[in-house]
């Protein structure tokens, strides 16, 4: 492992795009992939990523930062929570995210990302 290392999302190792709604880039670093996530307005999981997972939900647990725009989070026992700019995050697998609002949602992710969006 290198002593300090500077690596700029603008330059990703993969970008993932999300059909018409967004982005993944990624970043491989030595700890694993750390995720930019870059979901539009009227992103959903269910509607953009189920199709490339080929899961009823979400099946990635995150943790993770959320830069700006909002979005909600549903659990698949129906537990609900909106995340917005400076919320730390933190959801187990089986979920459906949406972005709420119009503006673009971004959230940086350093544990679920890895195979987000990956065609299986």
């Amino acid at each position: 492992m290198a002593g300090m290392v500077r690596r700029s999302f603008d330059s990703p190792d993969e970008t993932r795009p999300f059909v018409d709604k967004g982005r993944l880039d990624l970043i491989n670093a030595d700890g694993g992939p750390v995720g930019r996530a870059v979901f539009e307005p009227g992103w959903k999981w269910s509607e953009h990523i189920k199709p490339l997972a080929g899961t009823e939900s979400c099946q990635s647990a995150h943790t993770g930062y959320v830069v700006s725009g909002r979005m909600v989070v549903v659990m698949d026992d129906g537990e609900q929570q909106e995340y917005g700019p400076g919320d730390f995050m933190q959801v187990a697998p089986g979920h459906d995210a949406w972005v709420v609002g119009d503006e673009p949602a971004v959230a940086v992710d350093w544990t679920g990302f890895g195979n987000y969006a990956k065609a299986q």
